[in-house]
């Protein structure tokens, strides 16, 4: 099926949304990023994948003898909480917005369903997926990777705290360089961490490209969008 050119799926890390705190949500980074959805919103169709890791982190619950399956649904469970708070401030942005979870929980929000997700989307919602894919051992970015695809995206921008790709941690080896462009291809050949295999190598089936961004700052989502910035794009080859 065609991509829809307006529209566009938003990676946004739980790590993201604690802003300057160590755990939980920041009141103010949450409310810049849903100003940010909203302003994109305006002029593109926007879905958004959330991870959970400023609560919890499915991986880290088998160091503390929690078994995989089990930490991961703690995981999936985290990400519908900020999928439910990301909502409810872009709606307080004045934005139309609606949170899904691939999670069946009818009494807190609407399950996702890809037709009802797509309409959702024409009609103009910002739709805030939470829960993963619904299954353990798949991270959020392949979750945004598959939920991209589903709903016909043009491109999926992954959100992050630095500006691109980098030959290395931008943070620990001032040396590194930032990649302009990469294909799906070098991206899973170099090992670069920005994504997990999974998702870029379901991104390259689907020829979905990645603009990898940092989302500090005001309206980052709307200037990645209109071209401007400095991102990395990774490409179909």
């Amino acid at each position: 099926m065609a991509k829809n050119p307006k529209r566009f799926l938003v990676k946004v890390s739980g790590e993201a949304l604690m802003g300057p705190d160590k755990f939980g949500l920041d009141p103010a980074t949450v409310e810049r990023i849903a100003a940010d959805l909203a302003e994109a919103a305006r002029t593109r169709e926007i879905a958004v994948v959330v991870g959970g890791g400023n609560i919890f982190r499915g991986m880290q619950g088998s160091k503390h003898g929690v078994e995989r399956n089990t930490g991961d649904s703690m995981g999936r469970l985290a990400t519908i909480i900020n999928a439910l708070a990301l909502a409810d401030a872009v709606r307080a942005a004045g934005a139309k917005a609606v949170a899904l979870t691939a999670d069946p929980m009818p009494s807190l929000c609407r399950s996702y369903f890809q037709p009802d997700a797509d309409r959702l989307l024409s009609e103009g919602q910002v739709v805030v997926l939470g829960g993963g894919t619904g299954q353990p051992f798949f991270t959020t970015d392949t979750a945004a990777a598959l939920r991209a695809a589903e709903l016909d995206c043009a491109a999926i921008l992954k959100a992050t705290t630095v500006d691109g790709v980098y030959t290395a941690d931008p943070k620990i080896d001032p040396a590194a360089r930032r990649y302009e462009q990469l294909t799906h291809d070098e991206a899973i050949e170099r090992r670069l961490g920005v994504m997990d295999t999974a998702a870029f190598a379901l991104a390259r089936e689907n020829a979905l490209p990645i603009i990898v961004f940092s989302i500090q700052g005001a309206l980052a989502i709307t200037n990645v969008l209109a071209g401007n910035g400095k991102a990395t794009h990774v490409v179909p080859a």
